[in-house]
């Protein structure tokens, strides 16, 4: 990749959405500024799951100040991430499309223990490197995050179904404070951890430490009124506890450092927060000031210095899946020998492409570990929804649809006419039949050239004619290219 010497972060979080630039200076990072705003996005999913118009509008009115901010970057250096509201919108493909325009870059939204990933760097990058382990909270608008690790590497992720913003709609909708309705809060919460939680809890960390919005506002609020030293603590959250009963309303409630944006979320955070140190026995907590918009930029300093998750996700699935790697390698040098022929002809191929094309050929056949027969469903079903870290929920469908579309019928592979996978289907499918025999026999001189609207594959007469088999997956390969109406108007066969 590329390098660029300032990056950018966009974090389109379920309470706040957040921009961080920063200037790369050798493999160190610099921040610039940041932008804050309060959008809320999680208070505005409807009944059904579906955005509503108000928070559309909240939000695509945030993504165009930040563009404005973003404006003459190139695409590369800046990385937009959404996460629990749009993994839960039903309606969130459609306000992506707007949100993209708004902003002026692409939006990838990311699962949600790849959120625990992202913010567990941006925590680790901003506390002092230590050999102990970690256990990393974060609660956000729709979701928390908990995460063990050491140093620089998380080892558990969860993603727990519970946000400031959803409970205290979901406990305290009007806005009035009670003990019951506290209770039944962290209660939930409580159940929510028990659930998901185990290998948490026996993973044996030394520091407990907080990070985002609720994290810092509880600590801040303590810290005002003279209830801790800038960590928070136990006993600090049982007086918070009961100061929000007494105030028997938000709107009563008056706390040094409670800020205004804060406010009408408050309640749902401290009852998360108390269900955790509950939980998991917390005496005290530390807050960093790192959170995931950290996380993003030094993820996307990575990829700049050949760092990149994606091929140490990619490298790991062909080890726990037992893909044969000779071969995996044979279909990839192929593929992306006929993409680099595709794109000198003026077919658009980004390096985000060649990336893509390059990881679907090494994992084209995880799907063996379940049955050879009908390898390419299953291996796209294993892409498509297996935890892969460094991808995002779009960068697996597209894993997903390049395997199952690596064999078989192509009217099976669901994709439109004007799909952009195409061209990296038909490299990928060619490199599979011509590797058919898993040895080092392939063609020395094979090529694509796409000329007057048709693609022509151009091989040796004499090298086809000592490969019968391989010619007659050959031909069956070209047959299916005929049916379908794909990218371009018809692919033929030239032996010379």
């Amino acid at each position: 990749m590329q390098a660029h010497p300032t990056l950018a972060a966009v974090d389109l979080g379920s309470n706040s959405f957040h921009l961080q630039v920063a200037r790369v200076e050798g493999e160190q990072l610099f921040y610039l500024d940041a932008h804050k705003e309060p959008v809320r996005l999680a208070a505005g999913l409807t009944a059904d799951k579906r955005l509503d118009e108000a928070s559309q509008a909240r939000a695509l009115a945030c993504l165009a100040r930040f563009g404005e901010r973003l404006k003459g970057m190139p695409a590369g250096a800046v990385r937009a991430v959404g996460t629990s509201a749009l993994r839960v919108a039903k309606n969130a493909g459609e306000f992506m499309t707007r949100a993209r325009a708004a902003l002026g870059f692409d939006i990838e939204v990311v699962s949600g223990r790849e959120e625990a990933r992202l913010i567990y760097l941006g925590v680790a990058h901003s506390l002092p490197l230590a050999q102990h382990t970690r256990l990393v909270v974060d609660i956000g608008g729709g979701s928390t995050e908990c995460i063990l690790g050491v140093g620089y590497e998380p080892r558990e992720r969860e993603s727990l179904r519970m946000g400031c913003v959803v409970y205290t709609q979901r406990f305290f909708p009007d806005g009035r404070l009670d003990r019951t309705r506290l209770r039944e809060a962290e209660t939930a919460a409580r159940l929510e951890i028990q659930t998901a939680a185990y290998g948490l809890r026996r993973g044996g960390w030394q520091e407990a430490v907080g990070s985002s919005g609720t994290a810092r506002a509880i600590a801040e609020i303590l810290r005002l009124n003279e209830r801790g030293d800038g960590r928070i603590t136990a006993t600090g959250l049982e007086w918070l506890r009961e100061r929000l009963v007494r105030a028997g309303h938000i709107d009563a409630l008056e706390l040094d450092g409670l800020k205004a944006d804060r406010r009408p979320v408050i309640a749902g955070g401290v009852a998360i927060l108390y269900a955790v140190f509950q939980e998991f026995g917390l005496t005290r907590m530390t807050v960093a000031k790192g959170a995931m918009r950290e996380g993003i930029l030094w993820d996307l300093l990575g990829r700049v210095h050949d760092r990149d998750m994606r091929d140490v996700t990619v490298s790991q699935f062909m080890r726990r899946y037992h893909v044969d790697g000779p071969q995996a390698r044979r279909v990839e040098r192929l593929a992306l020998e006929l993409a680099a022929g595709l794109r000198s002809a003026g077919v658009r191929l980004d390096e985000e492409a060649m990336h893509l094309l390059g990881w679907a050929a090494r994992l084209h056949e995880v799907g063996i570990s379940i049955a050879h027969s009908g390898v390419h469903k299953h291996s796209a079903y294993i892409l498509e929804n297996a935890d892969m870290p460094g991808f995002s929920r779009q960068d697996q469908v597209r894993l997903a649809r390049l395997a199952r579309a690596s064999r078989g019928g192509l009217n099976k592979a669901g994709l439109a006419a004007d799909d952009p996978l195409w061209p990296l289907v038909l490299c990928l499918r060619l490199a599979v039949v011509f590797n058919i025999s898993r040895t080092d026999n392939r063609p020395e001189e094979l090529r694509l050239v796409v000329e007057d609207g048709s693609c022509t594959l151009r091989l040796k007469r004499a090298w086809l004619q000592s490969n019968p088999l391989t010619q007659a997956a050959l031909e069956a390969e070209l047959r299916e290219w005929a049916e379908v109406s794909a990218w371009i108007g018809l692919i033929r066969l030239q032996a010379v």
